[in-house]
């Protein structure tokens, strides 16, 4: 997969945002980061490192040690397969495989054009809902092969 470019260039207005107290505004500095470029490019973190004078090896610490953040690019969509009881008990694996089929990827990857980042979870909570995943923040359930091929054809552009 081709890595993206990134303009560094929105670090400095979200750094700004926080004063002079960077050290305990690094996970929000983080957060805000992540949500401009979707993930949290290497060349980003040396940015925010240099405008704060936090330590890179500090940064790539707090980013690696919670699971909110990632520094692999990610889809524009994620969807979350369960691999709970239920969901297993109930045919998750066939409609998993549908998935994966139909995107071309394996679970922790994101499609080639950024447009899907494929998870599977422990549980989603739903378990009436078996077999169920997630895109974005809307949850899917009773899903076949066939519903799941509609679905994510839904989130296409």
């Amino acid at each position: 997969m081709e890595v993206k470019t990134v303009d560094i260039k929105p670090v400095a207005g979200i750094v700004s945002e926080y004063s002079d107290d960077y050290d305990s505004n690094l996970i929000a500095i983080l957060q805000q980061s992540q949500d401009e470029y979707g993930y949290l490019p290497k060349s980003v973190l040396k940015e925010i490192s240099r405008l704060t004078e936090v330590p890179l090896t500090r940064i790539f610490g707090v980013v690696t040690f919670y699971s909110q953040f990632t520094l692999i690019p990610r889809g524009k969509h994620a969807i979350k397969i369960c691999n709970g009881t239920a969901c297993h008990v109930r045919g998750v694996d066939e409609v998993k495989e549908s998935v994966k089929e139909h995107l071309n990827v394996v679970e922790g990857e994101t499609t080639a054009d950024y447009q899907f980042t494929l998870e599977t979870v422990a549980c989603i909570g739903t378990c009436f809902l078996a077999p169920v995943m997630m895109v974005d923040d809307r949850y899917f359930g009773k899903l076949t092969t066939d519903s799941v091929t509609d679905i994510v054809k839904e989130y296409s552009n």
